[in-house]
């Protein structure tokens, strides 16, 4: 499965502000800024996640990281640096 389609799919089964993928083909890393992980905890929101990927998960993707953040998160983090 190419960074593109895992891109797609997060992209199109959440409503995302940001979205990086990296990977080899089998293990990937995401970032994912959406206002679906708003009072959200971490668990929950790798679920909603997991349900954008679909069958993706148990079939193309050996493994993702993932780091999900709110939009307020997010800007945080770019404006602190952290």
């Amino acid at each position: 499965m190419s960074i593109e389609e895992i891109k797609s799919l997060i992209e199109s089964g959440l409503t995302t502000s940001y979205v990086d993928v990296i990977g080899d083909g089998t293990h990937f890393e995401a970032v994912i800024v959406s206002s679906d992980f708003e009072n959200r905890i971490l668990l929950e929101r790798h679920k909603l996640v997991y349900k954008a990927l679909g069958d993706a998960m148990a079939e193309d993707i050996h493994a993702i990281s993932l780091k999900t953040y709110t939009p307020d998160q997010w800007e945080n983090i770019k404006r602190t640096g952290a």
